[in-house]
C-alpha cells in the first residue's frame, strides 16, 4: 500500500448499504466490506449475523488524505447511519449492526470525537449520539459476494435498502 494511502473503518449497520456512499468519491481507492472488533479469528458471516462473535459488519475505506480529508469521509459518515440507535440500524438488529467509528491513530481519535460533539451539539437528535469511537482492530474482510455488492447484486441491494427504512430515515433527519 502506498505510504500516502489511509484507512478509515465504519460500522454502520449491514454493510452493504456502506460501501456505495464512499466509493464513487475522487481520492477514495477502495472500501472494503468486512468483520472487526470481535472476538473471533477469521469470522464468516455465517458466525457474525449471530451477533455472539462480538464483530461489527463494517466498511473499511482505503483513501488518499491529499485528495480527501478524514473529515469529509467523516461528513459523509454520518447521514448514512441513526447515531442515536444502539441495538441495530434499521431492519437489521442485533450487535453486529451498531454504529462505531474505528481510529487508526490519535489524530482520528481527536477528528472523530470533535465530530460527535457537533453532531450532539447540533441539535438534529433529540436522544444521545450513541456511536462509539474505538480503536481500530483487525479487519477481517467478508466472502466475496459481499464485496461491491451493490454493483454485483443491483436488484437485490437496491429492494433490501428500500425495505430497511434507511433511505425513509435519512430522507427525514440528513435531507
Amino acid at each position: 500500500m502506498n505510504n500516502q494511502l489511509e484507512k478509515a473503518t465504519f460500522a454502520g449497520g449491514c454493510f452493504w448499504c456502506m460501501v456505495k456512499p464512499f466509493d464513487q468519491w475522487d481520492g477514495v481507492e477502495s472500501v472494503l466490506s468486512g468483520y472487526t472488533g470481535g472476538h473471533v479469528e477469521n469470522p464468516t458471516y455465517e458466525q457474525v449475523k449471530t451477533g455472539t462473535t462480538g464483530h461489527y459488519e463494517a466498511v473499511q475505506i482505503v483513501y488518499d488524505p491529499n485528495k480527501i480529508s478524514y473529515q469529509t469521509i467523516l461528513d459523509l459518515y454520518w447521514p448514512q447511519i441513526d447515531p442515536t440507535d444502539d441495538g441495530g440500524q434499521f431492519h437489521d438488529r442485533g450487535p453486529q449492526y451498531r454504529t462505531a467509528i474505528f481510529v487508526h491513530n490519535e489524530t482520528q481519535k481527536e477528528i472523530a470525537k470533535q465530530s460527535k460533539d457537533a453532531l450532539e451539539q447540533s441539535g438534529r437528535f433529540k436522544q444521545p449520539i450513541v456511536t462509539e469511537i474505538l480503536p481500530a482492530t483487525t479487519f477481517y474482510p467478508a466472502e466475496d459476494y459481499h464485496q461491491d455488492f451493490y454493483k454485483k447484486n443491483e436488484k437485490e441491494y437496491k429492494e433490501d435498502r428500500a425495505k430497511s427504512g434507511r433511505d425513509t430515515f435519512i430522507e427525514s433527519y440528513w435531507d
